[in-house]
């Protein structure tokens, strides 16, 4: 799988999760909470993440976006998204794109997985398994 990635990664220097993604660790995540308490855990937990620079929030759209800087210099545009499933689950999508014009040999996946895993741990009681 990883080897997929970083073939993938030479020609393509984004990578994004849905509700309708093939690969099924970009499906999106649910959890069991309301948008504005999802909300507040997700802000509160990405500010605190090493490495990760909060560029702006806007909490009416749901969005949040980061800039990450490699190892080699590059940039990475991160969105991720709180979205609203019904009154008490709430989805949580990222969008990752490498600045520059080459692919990003599968670190777009890698900050996607980081990301997820550390919501995941964060919100533990609250993750529902993807329905």
């Amino acid at each position: 799988m990883l080897l997929k990635r970083t073939l993938v990664g030479l020609i393509r220097s984004y990578e994004g999760t849905g509700d309708r993604a093939k690969d099924p660790a970009l499906k999106s995540h649910i959890y069991k909470l309301s948008k504005e308490k999802a909300w507040e855990e997700v802000v509160s937990t990405l500010k605190k993440m090493q490495g990760y620079r909060l560029l702006h929030e806007v909490q009416n759209v749901g969005e949040i976006v980061l800039e990450k800087r490699t190892m080699f210099g590059r940039t990475m545009d991160i969105t991720v998204s709180v979205i609203s499933v019904d009154p008490l689950r709430s989805a949580v999508d990222i969008y990752s794109a490498s600045r520059g014009s080459l692919g990003d040999l599968g670190s777009n996946y890698r900050v996607i997985m980081e990301i997820y895993r550390v919501l995941d741990k964060k919100l533990a009681a609250y993750k529902l398994n993807n329905v």
